[in-house]
Protein backbone atom coordinates (compact mmCIF):
# COMPACT_ATOMS: atom_id res chain seq x y z
CA UNK A 1 0.00 0.00 0.00
CA UNK A 2 1.42 3.38 -1.00
CA UNK A 3 2.29 5.81 1.77
CA UNK A 4 0.18 8.93 2.03
CA UNK A 5 1.89 12.18 1.06
CA UNK A 6 2.66 14.46 4.04
CA UNK A 7 -0.38 16.66 3.44
CA UNK A 8 -2.67 13.64 3.84
CA UNK A 9 -0.86 11.98 6.72
CA UNK A 10 -2.93 11.31 9.80
CA UNK A 11 -2.74 14.14 12.33
CA UNK A 12 -1.54 13.34 15.84
CA UNK A 13 -4.01 13.23 18.71
CA UNK A 14 -1.76 13.15 21.80
CA UNK A 15 -1.43 16.65 23.32
CA UNK A 16 2.37 16.82 23.17
CA UNK A 17 2.53 15.53 19.61
CA UNK A 18 -0.16 18.00 18.55
CA UNK A 19 1.82 20.93 19.91
CA UNK A 20 5.02 19.69 18.29
CA UNK A 21 3.10 19.54 15.00
CA UNK A 22 2.10 23.20 15.38
CA UNK A 23 -1.57 22.52 16.06
CA UNK A 24 -3.57 24.86 18.32
CA UNK A 25 -4.40 23.80 21.88
CA UNK A 26 -6.62 25.02 24.72
CA UNK A 27 -3.76 24.51 27.18
CA UNK A 28 -0.11 23.59 26.72
CA UNK A 29 0.85 19.96 27.20
CA UNK A 30 3.00 19.56 30.28
CA UNK A 31 5.75 17.38 31.66
CA UNK A 32 8.68 18.24 33.94
CA UNK A 33 12.38 17.55 33.65
CA UNK A 34 13.42 15.07 36.37
CA UNK A 35 9.74 14.37 37.06
CA UNK A 36 10.85 10.91 38.21
CA UNK A 37 13.18 11.63 41.09
CA UNK A 38 14.00 11.89 44.77
CA UNK A 39 11.17 14.28 45.64
CA UNK A 40 8.74 11.36 45.22
CA UNK A 41 8.48 8.86 48.10
CA UNK A 42 7.65 6.05 45.68
CA UNK A 43 10.84 6.79 43.74
CA UNK A 44 12.92 6.65 46.89
CA UNK A 45 11.43 3.27 47.76
CA UNK A 46 12.16 1.88 44.30
CA UNK A 47 15.68 3.31 44.32
CA UNK A 48 16.32 1.54 47.64
CA UNK A 49 15.00 -1.68 46.13
CA UNK A 50 17.38 -1.34 43.17
CA UNK A 51 20.44 -0.92 45.39
CA UNK A 52 22.24 1.81 43.45
CA UNK A 53 21.53 4.48 40.89
CA UNK A 54 23.18 2.57 38.04
CA UNK A 55 21.44 -0.65 39.07
CA UNK A 56 18.16 1.26 38.80
CA UNK A 57 19.04 2.57 35.33
CA UNK A 58 19.91 -0.92 34.07
CA UNK A 59 16.95 -2.76 35.60
CA UNK A 60 14.21 -2.54 32.91
CA UNK A 61 11.34 -3.31 35.28
CA UNK A 62 12.41 -0.79 37.92
CA UNK A 63 13.41 1.88 35.37
CA UNK A 64 9.96 1.52 33.81
CA UNK A 65 8.34 1.71 37.24
CA UNK A 66 10.00 5.00 38.22
CA UNK A 67 9.26 6.45 34.76
CA UNK A 68 5.57 5.68 35.24
CA UNK A 69 5.28 6.86 38.86
CA UNK A 70 4.80 10.59 38.10
CA UNK A 71 2.36 9.72 35.33
CA UNK A 72 0.17 7.81 37.76
CA UNK A 73 0.42 10.49 40.44
CA UNK A 74 0.11 13.70 38.39
CA UNK A 75 -1.29 12.74 34.97
CA UNK A 76 1.44 14.46 32.95
CA UNK A 77 1.07 14.53 29.18
CA UNK A 78 4.45 12.86 28.65
CA UNK A 79 6.68 10.34 30.34
CA UNK A 80 10.44 10.65 29.89
CA UNK A 81 12.57 7.55 30.06
CA UNK A 82 14.42 7.16 33.34
CA UNK A 83 18.11 6.87 32.52
CA UNK A 84 21.21 9.08 32.67
CA UNK A 85 23.20 10.92 30.02
CA UNK A 86 26.42 9.22 31.20
CA UNK A 87 25.25 5.73 30.25
CA UNK A 88 26.61 6.48 26.77
CA UNK A 89 30.23 7.06 27.81
CA UNK A 90 30.01 3.97 30.00
CA UNK A 91 28.72 1.97 27.04
CA UNK A 92 31.62 3.34 24.98
CA UNK A 93 34.01 1.82 27.50
CA UNK A 94 34.73 4.63 29.94
CA UNK A 95 34.67 3.77 33.63
CA UNK A 96 31.72 5.32 35.51
CA UNK A 97 30.56 5.26 39.12
CA UNK A 98 28.02 7.31 41.08
CA UNK A 99 29.40 8.11 44.51
CA UNK A 100 27.29 9.18 47.47
CA UNK A 101 27.46 12.94 48.09
CA UNK A 102 29.81 13.31 45.11
CA UNK A 103 27.83 12.42 41.98
CA UNK A 104 29.22 10.82 38.82
CA UNK A 105 32.92 10.00 38.60
CA UNK A 106 34.47 8.85 35.32
CA UNK A 107 37.96 7.75 34.27
CA UNK A 108 38.93 11.12 32.80
CA UNK A 109 40.32 11.25 29.28
CA UNK A 110 43.56 13.25 29.34
CA UNK A 111 45.04 12.69 25.86
CA UNK A 112 43.86 12.11 22.31
CA UNK A 113 45.41 8.65 22.27
CA UNK A 114 42.99 7.54 24.97
CA UNK A 115 40.04 8.06 22.61
CA UNK A 116 41.01 4.85 20.84
CA UNK A 117 39.59 2.84 23.74
CA UNK A 118 36.09 4.16 23.03
CA UNK A 119 34.02 1.81 20.83
CA UNK A 120 30.72 3.18 19.48
CA UNK A 121 29.99 -0.13 17.72
CA UNK A 122 29.72 -1.96 21.01
CA UNK A 123 27.24 0.25 22.85
CA UNK A 124 24.03 -1.69 22.26
CA UNK A 125 24.96 -4.75 24.30
CA UNK A 126 25.49 -2.53 27.36
CA UNK A 127 22.38 -0.40 26.67
CA UNK A 128 19.97 -3.23 25.84
CA UNK A 129 18.26 -2.91 29.28
CA UNK A 130 17.44 0.72 28.43
CA UNK A 131 15.72 -0.30 25.20
CA UNK A 132 13.78 -2.98 27.09
CA UNK A 133 12.67 -0.34 29.59
CA UNK A 134 11.41 1.85 26.72
CA UNK A 135 9.31 -1.04 25.40
CA UNK A 136 7.88 -1.76 28.85
CA UNK A 137 6.98 1.89 29.44
CA UNK A 138 5.34 2.26 26.04
CA UNK A 139 3.13 -0.74 26.77
CA UNK A 140 1.88 0.70 30.07
CA UNK A 141 1.32 4.37 29.24
CA UNK A 142 -2.18 5.91 29.18
CA UNK A 143 -3.46 6.43 25.62
CA UNK A 144 -2.91 10.22 25.56
CA UNK A 145 0.55 10.15 27.16
CA UNK A 146 3.62 10.52 24.93
CA UNK A 147 6.85 8.65 25.59
CA UNK A 148 10.03 10.75 25.37
CA UNK A 149 13.43 9.18 24.91
CA UNK A 150 16.58 11.20 25.50
CA UNK A 151 20.33 11.51 25.43
CA UNK A 152 22.92 14.05 26.41
CA UNK A 153 24.16 16.24 23.57
CA UNK A 154 27.79 15.55 22.62
CA UNK A 155 29.28 18.73 24.11
CA UNK A 156 27.74 18.19 27.54
CA UNK A 157 28.65 14.50 27.61
CA UNK A 158 32.19 15.40 26.51
CA UNK A 159 32.60 17.82 29.43
CA UNK A 160 32.08 14.95 31.88
CA UNK A 161 34.29 12.57 29.91
CA UNK A 162 37.18 15.05 29.83
CA UNK A 163 36.78 16.42 33.37
CA UNK A 164 36.10 13.05 34.97
CA UNK A 165 33.21 14.54 36.98
CA UNK A 166 30.94 17.56 37.14
CA UNK A 167 32.74 20.90 37.06
CA UNK A 168 32.03 24.53 37.86
CA UNK A 169 34.38 25.93 35.20
CA UNK A 170 34.73 23.05 32.68
CA UNK A 171 38.44 23.82 32.51
CA UNK A 172 39.53 20.54 30.89
CA UNK A 173 36.79 20.55 28.24
CA UNK A 174 37.36 24.20 27.34
CA UNK A 175 41.11 23.62 27.20
CA UNK A 176 40.47 20.95 24.56
CA UNK A 177 38.04 23.26 22.72
CA UNK A 178 40.57 26.11 22.52
CA UNK A 179 43.88 24.26 22.52
CA UNK A 180 43.14 20.90 20.91
CA UNK A 181 40.09 21.40 18.67
CA UNK A 182 40.97 18.53 16.34
CA UNK A 183 41.17 16.17 19.28
CA UNK A 184 37.80 17.38 20.52
CA UNK A 185 36.41 16.95 17.00
CA UNK A 186 37.48 13.30 17.17
CA UNK A 187 35.61 12.83 20.45
CA UNK A 188 32.60 14.64 18.98
CA UNK A 189 32.56 12.25 16.01
CA UNK A 190 32.50 9.28 18.38
CA UNK A 191 29.71 10.81 20.46
CA UNK A 192 27.65 11.82 17.42
CA UNK A 193 27.69 8.24 16.15
CA UNK A 194 26.97 6.70 19.55
CA UNK A 195 24.21 9.19 20.43
CA UNK A 196 22.52 8.81 17.06
CA UNK A 197 22.54 5.02 17.33
CA UNK A 198 21.30 5.18 20.92
CA UNK A 199 18.35 7.44 20.09
CA UNK A 200 17.56 5.42 16.97
CA UNK A 201 17.22 2.29 19.09
CA UNK A 202 15.06 4.13 21.64
CA UNK A 203 12.72 5.14 18.82
CA UNK A 204 12.60 1.59 17.46
CA UNK A 205 11.74 0.42 20.98
CA UNK A 206 8.81 2.86 21.25
CA UNK A 207 9.94 6.45 21.97
CA UNK A 208 7.63 8.90 20.19
CA UNK A 209 9.74 12.02 20.82
CA UNK A 210 13.41 12.36 21.73
CA UNK A 211 15.18 15.17 23.56
CA UNK A 212 18.84 16.17 23.51
CA UNK A 213 20.06 17.75 26.74
CA UNK A 214 22.95 20.18 26.22
CA UNK A 215 23.16 21.27 29.84
CA UNK A 216 26.51 23.04 29.49
CA UNK A 217 25.91 24.74 26.11
CA UNK A 218 26.00 28.14 27.79
CA UNK A 219 29.66 27.96 28.83
CA UNK A 220 31.03 28.34 25.29
CA UNK A 221 31.68 31.52 23.26
CA UNK A 222 29.81 31.88 19.97
CA UNK A 223 32.33 30.27 17.59
CA UNK A 224 32.83 27.23 19.82
CA UNK A 225 29.09 27.06 20.52
CA UNK A 226 28.48 26.70 16.80
CA UNK A 227 31.23 24.10 16.40
CA UNK A 228 30.55 21.94 19.44
CA UNK A 229 26.87 22.53 20.28
CA UNK A 230 25.10 23.29 17.02
CA UNK A 231 27.01 21.15 14.54
CA UNK A 232 26.97 17.83 16.46
CA UNK A 233 23.27 18.22 17.26
CA UNK A 234 22.56 19.06 13.60
CA UNK A 235 24.30 15.86 12.51
CA UNK A 236 22.38 13.71 14.98
CA UNK A 237 19.02 15.18 14.02
CA UNK A 238 19.72 14.86 10.29
CA UNK A 239 20.25 11.11 10.59
CA UNK A 240 17.28 10.62 12.92
CA UNK A 241 15.02 12.55 10.55
CA UNK A 242 16.19 10.41 7.66
CA UNK A 243 15.37 7.23 9.57
CA UNK A 244 12.32 8.43 11.53
CA UNK A 245 10.84 11.52 9.82
CA UNK A 246 7.70 11.32 11.96
CA UNK A 247 9.54 11.54 15.31
CA UNK A 248 9.99 15.09 16.69
CA UNK A 249 13.26 16.13 18.33
CA UNK A 250 13.42 18.63 21.19
CA UNK A 251 16.81 20.25 21.87
CA UNK A 252 17.68 21.98 25.13
CA UNK A 253 20.80 24.20 24.84
CA UNK A 254 20.73 25.41 28.42
CA UNK A 255 22.25 28.85 28.95
CA UNK A 256 22.52 29.66 25.24
CA UNK A 257 21.17 33.20 25.75
CA UNK A 258 20.96 35.17 22.50
CA UNK A 259 22.32 32.12 20.67
CA UNK A 260 18.92 30.49 21.12
CA UNK A 261 17.85 32.59 18.13
CA UNK A 262 18.43 30.58 14.98
CA UNK A 263 19.27 27.42 16.94
CA UNK A 264 16.23 25.44 15.77
CA UNK A 265 16.82 26.30 12.13
CA UNK A 266 20.54 25.53 12.40
CA UNK A 267 20.06 22.15 14.09
CA UNK A 268 16.76 20.99 12.60
CA UNK A 269 15.15 20.67 16.04
CA UNK A 270 11.35 20.61 16.12
CA UNK A 271 11.22 22.46 19.46
CA UNK A 272 13.60 24.23 21.80
CA UNK A 273 13.78 23.87 25.57
CA UNK A 274 14.24 27.23 27.31
CA UNK A 275 16.15 27.63 30.55
CA UNK A 276 14.69 29.89 33.24
CA UNK A 277 16.94 32.85 32.41
CA UNK A 278 15.38 33.41 28.98
CA UNK A 279 13.11 36.52 29.08
CA UNK A 280 9.56 35.58 28.16
CA UNK A 281 8.97 38.63 25.94
CA UNK A 282 12.19 37.95 24.03
CA UNK A 283 11.32 34.28 23.60
CA UNK A 284 7.86 35.18 22.36
CA UNK A 285 9.15 37.71 19.84
CA UNK A 286 12.21 35.80 18.61
CA UNK A 287 11.41 32.10 18.98
CA UNK A 288 7.79 31.22 19.65
CA UNK A 289 6.43 32.42 16.29
CA UNK A 290 8.92 30.20 14.46
CA UNK A 291 9.07 26.99 16.47
CA UNK A 292 7.50 25.40 19.55
CA UNK A 293 9.24 26.29 22.80
CA UNK A 294 9.41 24.28 26.02
CA UNK A 295 9.84 25.62 29.53
CA UNK A 296 10.83 27.66 31.40
CA UNK A 297 9.56 27.88 35.02
CA UNK A 298 12.36 28.21 37.59
CA UNK A 299 12.46 24.90 39.56
CA UNK A 300 12.97 26.86 42.77
CA UNK A 301 9.44 28.26 42.36
CA UNK A 302 8.17 24.69 42.79
CA UNK A 303 9.95 24.56 46.13
CA UNK A 304 8.48 27.90 47.24
CA UNK A 305 4.99 27.27 45.85
CA UNK A 306 2.06 29.55 46.75
CA UNK A 307 1.44 32.92 45.16
CA UNK A 308 4.94 33.28 43.71
CA UNK A 309 4.56 30.04 41.76
CA UNK A 310 0.99 30.82 40.69
CA UNK A 311 1.93 34.25 39.35
CA UNK A 312 4.90 32.85 37.43
CA UNK A 313 2.72 30.14 35.90
CA UNK A 314 0.19 32.71 34.74
CA UNK A 315 2.94 34.81 33.17
CA UNK A 316 4.09 31.80 31.23
CA UNK A 317 0.61 30.85 30.07
CA UNK A 318 -0.11 34.41 28.96
CA UNK A 319 3.20 34.69 27.12
CA UNK A 320 2.63 31.69 24.86
CA UNK A 321 -1.12 31.41 24.29
CA UNK A 322 -2.87 28.81 22.22
CA UNK A 323 -0.02 27.02 20.43
CA UNK A 324 3.70 26.29 20.23
CA UNK A 325 4.26 25.92 23.96
CA UNK A 326 5.10 22.87 26.09
CA UNK A 327 4.83 23.69 29.78
CA UNK A 328 7.96 22.61 31.63
CA UNK A 329 10.68 23.84 33.93
CA UNK A 330 13.85 25.69 32.95
CA UNK A 331 15.86 22.85 34.53
CA UNK A 332 15.05 19.72 36.52
CA UNK A 333 12.96 19.33 39.68
CA UNK A 334 15.14 19.55 42.79
CA UNK A 335 14.88 16.84 45.49
CA UNK A 336 13.45 19.10 48.20
CA UNK A 337 10.37 19.97 46.09
CA UNK A 338 7.12 19.28 48.03
CA UNK A 339 4.82 16.87 46.20
CA UNK A 340 1.83 19.09 47.02
CA UNK A 341 3.41 21.95 45.06
CA UNK A 342 3.68 19.76 41.96
CA UNK A 343 0.03 18.82 42.42
CA UNK A 344 -0.86 22.50 42.60
CA UNK A 345 1.23 23.24 39.50
CA UNK A 346 -0.71 20.63 37.53
CA UNK A 347 -3.99 22.17 38.67
CA UNK A 348 -2.82 25.63 37.62
CA UNK A 349 -1.80 24.48 34.15
CA UNK A 350 -4.53 21.95 33.47
CA UNK A 351 -7.32 23.57 35.42
CA UNK A 352 -8.29 20.14 36.77
CA UNK A 353 -7.72 18.04 39.84
CA UNK A 354 -4.66 15.78 39.71
CA UNK A 355 -4.77 12.03 39.87
CA UNK A 356 -3.74 10.52 43.20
Amino acid sequence: MARLPPAQAEQPTKPLLCTLAGLPSERPPMWLMRQAGRYLPEYRATRAQAGSFLDLCYNPALAAEVTLQPIRRFGFDAAILFADILLVPQALGQGLAFKENEGPVLDAIRAVGELARLDPKGIHKRLEPVYEAVSRIKGELPPDCTLIGFAGAPWTVATYMLEGRGSSDHAAAKTWAFGNPRGLDTLMDILVQATTDYLDRQIVAGAEVVQLFDTWAGVLPEAEFRRYCIEPVRRIIAVLKQKHPQVPVIAFPRGAGALYEGYAAATGADAIGLDYTVPLAWARDHLWNKTPVQGNLDPRLLVVGGQAMAEAVQRLLRSFPGRNHIFNLGHGIVPETPVRHVEELVRLVKGTETAV
